[in-house]
């Protein structure tokens, strides 16, 4: 079948289930975007090629939906259809659990009930979601007490080895709560997923039972059979299409948990998301200052080392203890170059305050002289003795074939060591990326120091990242990908996709088309943007928070039905707060007072019983909220959303631009304040049947040059501008 054939095909699949839909109204947008979609895919080559052949063909969409488009269906039923003809498989990845949630229990299995063809479909977790049950069983009896058990370093964690008595307090009520996962997890009311538990416990908590790979021996697992999570990957193994999240997207590459990039159909929804994703995937860190797992992994890896006679070991003493001093060393010259810096007291914080450590970033992106000696002997010493990890690991695996009777033993051991050998990898990736110096012309990469107080330690940490999440995605990602589409309600930033382009990797790939679909909502009808001017400018935060309050909160005062106000700092939120009057506190539901769902659904009760609601929101409730009709007929977006002046990686991409005679505002800041922005006022118009008014109090947005181009990309509301009374 030709290329054109299967997409004549996909699409005519995608006419079929709309016809077949009940009460639903076609949209051309949404058939412009499937038509797209079904091209894309069908162009792609796919699968191994021969020796002799062209360079594949690839093909990738990037495809701008608005809301109300339908952009779910208007890429799924085209991708199954031609997933299905070209027996291929889709993977469907999407950057928030509700998303996932949507797709895996409401759309496909609609979708499965009306299409022709018959697909299976399952959700893709990373595996320390799941637990495992081996170390589960281990910890929920409390070991045996000998030193193959080693319960102690399992439970208790280095910050709390100062704590002593405290620590085997909890350690005993994680105990019972282990040996409670386990009566679960044996009698079925558990499946072994941490999602699935009642009350999902804290990280500190789920880690020593968590299924992570390097703490796995799979097959060789005696208990393999039974695993939580190598159940869930049958399910994969059967499905045609898969929805995972781009954090597994990214970390999984290379690794073959997921469908073969050169060999699937790949969809990334809500792809705004993926250029932050790949920073956060890419950047590493290490602790300076807890280090007593070094000598505790050396301690197990020598003894069991010992016991599969690998003469690698021989090495680790040296290595461990030279890393642990390298380390120690790293941190006591960070003070000394740093130290003002770390020490200094921020504005309207107390010192020290735990939850909000200081920070010093390294100008430039060049390690201090000073630096460089004890962060190249800590990146020697950690890949030593990470060699000598991977050859006890081999030992133990090929122990396991010629032993199997011996394999609940031999897996335990493999546990013991794999469940501190991460720590060690991140020391080794960072120390790495700080000593590497970038070519001339090239961004180095955004390198910090970060101070802390967390109980009774003083914590430095040491800090890298790449800088253009572009360059990083085009050499991990796109390089192995053959055919996708990328869609979100947002990818165009002041009305085009270059911003964009360039922050996914994709800027002159010459496999890339754009697509924008508007939204078949009547936005000058339905909508009205009120800019209401202050007289204090927005920098100024103490005077113009206090102008927009009051503002604020005399517009708040005529809200009947549902409101949603949008805040850029807790500081103007709490200051909001603080100033309700007492007759309308009932009438406000803050953020992180209530769960999330549980605030929402109180939030919908008032709604339909007639009352004013108003939810205070920040951040995360600026996206991936529907609030439908009467739940936000009222928007209130306090400040423009500009990302935080702190962001070290920000800084870090700043300060090249301004060294190449580049503009980071222009470039980098609009854009990036452009696409939030546009996502903030997303949540006012949900349905072809909303009315809402959206108020801004930020001058800028009307007084300003840029202020035009992040207009130029906001739906086209009617416009209204308000001046505060002088």
């Amino acid at each position: 079948m030709s290329a054109q054939q299967w997409a004549d095909q996909a699409l005519q699949s995608f006419e079929a289930v709309v016809q077949s839909t009940d009460g639903f109204r076609p949209r051309e947008g949404q058939r412009s975007m499937a038509a797209l979609v079904a091209q894309t895919f069908a162009r792609a080559q796919l699968g191994k090629q021969g020796e002799d052949a062209d360079p594949p063909e690839r093909a990738i969409a990037v495809v701008q939906a608005g809301t109300g488009v339908g952009k779910s269906l208007a890429y799924s039923v085209p991708a199954i259809a031609m997933a299905l003809a070209r027996g291929t498989r889709v993977l469907i990845s999407t950057a928030t659990v509700a998303l996932q949630e949507q797709l895996v229990h409401k759309d496909l299995p609609q979708l499965a009930e009306r299409m022709e063809q018959p697909f299976a479909f399952a959700l893709a977790k990373g595996r320390g979601r799941y637990v495992c049950k081996l170390k589960l069983e281990r910890l929920a009896g409390g070991g045996t007490g000998g030193d193959d058990d080693l319960p102690d370093d399992d439970l208790f964690p280095d910050e709390l080895a100062a704590q002593r008595p405290r620590a085997r307090h909890d350690g005993e009520a994680r105990m019972k709560f282990y040996a409670s996962l386990a009566d679960a997890l044996a009698t079925g009311l558990w499946d072994g997923d941490r999602d699935n538990l009642a009350s999902p416990p804290e990280p500190e908590v789920w880690s020593p039972v968590a299924a992570e790979a390097s703490s796995c021996t799979g097959r060789h697992c005696p208990l393999f059979g039974q695993c939580s999570y190598y159940e869930r990957r049958k399910q994969l193994v059967a499905a045609q299409v898969i929805v995972a999240n781009h954090d597994l997207l990214l970390s999984s590459l290379g690794a073959r948990l997921l469908p073969e990039l050169d060999n699937c159909l790949l969809i990334i929804d809500e792809a705004h998301h993926l250029p932050a994703t790949a920073l956060d995937q890419f950047a590493c860190e290490a602790d300076l200052s807890r280090l007593t797992w070094i000598d505790r992994l050396a301690s197990r890896a020598l003894r069991i080392g010992q016991l599969v006679e690998v003469e690698e070991i021989a090495d680790i003493p040296n290595h461990a203890a030279r890393l642990r001093a390298a380390l120690q060393d790293a941190a006591r010259l960070v003070m000394d170059v740093y130290g003002e810096q770390l020490r200094a007291p921020v504005p309207g914080r107390r010192p020290f305050a735990s939850a909000m450590p200081t920070r010093a970033r390294v100008a430039g992106g060049v390690l201090p002289e000073a630096l460089v000696e004890p962060f190249a002997q800590a990146a020697h010493h950690a890949g030593g003795f990470l060699d000598a990890l991977r050859a006890i690991a081999k030992a133990l695996r090929s122990e396991m074939r010629d032993k199997p009777d011996e394999a609940r033993r031999l897996s335990q051991l493999y546990a013991q060591i794999g469940s501190l050998a991460p720590r060690l990898e991140a020391v080794h990736a960072a120390a790495q990326l700080l000593l590497q110096d970038a070519p001339e012309g090239a961004v180095p990469a955004a390198k910090w120091f970060t101070l802390e107080v967390d109980g009774d330690f003083i914590v430095v940490r040491a800090h890298a990242s790449p800088v253009l999440p572009g360059a990083a995605l085009a050499g991990r990602l796109w390089s192995a990908v053959r055919g996708a589409v990328l869609t979100s309600a947002t990818l165009t930033s002041c009305g085009q996709f270059d911003f964009f382009l360039r922050e996914a990797g994709l800027h002159g790939d010459a496999a890339v088309t754009t697509l924008a679909v508007d939204s078949p909502f009547d936005y000058a009808r339905q909508g009205t943007l009120v800019a209401s001017e202050t007289r204090a400018e927005p920098r100024d935060a103490q005077a113009f928070t206090a102008e927009m309050v009051d503002a604020l909160l005399s517009d708040l005062a005529l809200v009947e039905a549902g409101a949603l106000v949008l805040f850029t700092s807790r500081e103007q939120m709490r200051q909001a707060v603080d100033l309700l009057p007492t007759a309308m506190r009932a009438s406000v539901l803050v953020q992180n007072t209530l769960p999330r769902q549980q605030l929402l659904a109180r939030h919908r009760e008032r709604v339909a019983g007639g009352l004013p609601s108003i939810i205070f929101g920040m951040q995360s409730f600026g996206e991936g909220l529907d609030l439908p009709g009467a739940l936000c007929e009222s928007l209130f977006i306090t400040k423009l959303p500009f990302a935080p002046p702190d962001d070290p990686v920000g800084e870090a991409r700043a300060e090249w631009l301004r060294g190449a005679g580049r503009d980071p505002f222009s470039e980098l800041v609009v854009p990036a304040t452009a696409i939030r922005l546009a996502q903030w006022v997303g949540r006012a118009i949900r349905t072809e049947d909303d009315h809402a008014h959206v108020y801004c109090y930020d001058k800028r947005l009307v007084r300003t040059g840029y202020g035009q181009r992040l207009l130029n990309g906001l739906p086209p509301f009617a416009l209204q501008r308000r001046q505060s009374a002088a």
